[in-house]
């Protein structure tokens, strides 16, 4: 009896990386499309077959990887690029906060590095998974019981493979299939995070910093040269969030 317990236990931490895994699916079917425009941009670009993955397996932030190859000249203007970068990928911190919560049972030496692979989609569904978890009482013994660690590594584990392949195959197949914007794949990208919208949606009140976001970051598009409109569309759902709270 004792051994049959053992092995139900060994196997939750599988079952709970394989439901993450298959959870993750449908937003992996949703990477394919823009994971390729980006890889034959860069690839338009000037970026070799390999520097292509090594862009998008050490950064793993579409965002920020889709302004600096938009971003990208020769010879390259490093600040420019990093500044955006740095603005673009900021939200991570707020992302970081509002997971911390839910990590502190864990050491860092699990923690950190599990970071590493959270992105906009990983991190919507693990902690929709937690508080789901948490209101059916999953979390009765506190958030620990909440958030799946292995969960959370099974949607990563497939967004992140899905996102380094299929920028690389961009890459090579850039020269041949030319510009695949188009076709409309760009539209991937936007469809998949008003999914995740969707997904997180509760009250209008609560979707209001992302509105002004979105208006600032529209007027700046059309009014302001360059990539102003990603500090202007960051600075101004930050502003709003922060009003809000106080109030």
């Amino acid at each position: 009896m004792m051994d049959m317990q053992q092995t139900a236990l060994a196997t939750v931490p599988q079952r709970e990386f394989g439901r993450g895994l298959r959870a993750s699916l449908p937003v992996m079917i949703g990477f394919v499309p823009f994971a390729l425009v980006l890889g034959a941009q860069a690839s338009g670009k000037g970026f070799g077959k390999v520097e292509v993955p090594l862009l998008t397996g050490l950064n793993f932030g579409g965002g920020s990887e889709f302004a600096a190859v938009g971003l990208w000249t020769s010879p390259p203007n490093i600040l420019l690029i990093v500044g955006i970068t740095l603005l673009v990928n900021s939200r991570h911190l707020l992302m970081g906060a509002a997971l911390a919560p839910w990590l502190r049972h864990l050491p860092p030496r699990k923690a950190l590095p599990s970071l590493f692979f959270m992105c906009d989609e990983s991190w919507a569904m693990a902690l929709a998974d937690a508080k789901r978890r948490a209101a059916e009482g999953g979390g009765a013994e506190g958030h620990e019981a909440a958030f799946s660690l292995r969960y959370f590594l099974g949607l990563s584990a497939g967004l992140y493979g899905t996102w380094v392949v299929f920028t690389a195959l961009g890459a090579w197949l850039g020269p041949v299939l030319g510009d695949v914007s188009r076709w409309g794949f760009d539209m991937a990208f936007p469809a998949v995070f008003l999914v995740l919208l969707r997904g997180m949606w509760k009250t209008a009140r609560e979707a209001l910093p992302w509105a002004i976001s979105l208006a600032a970051a529209a007027a700046a598009y059309l009014c302001l040269p360059g990539a102003w409109y990603v500090p202007a569309g960051a600075l101004a759902g930050i502003a709003a969030a922060w009003i809000g709270a106080r109030r």
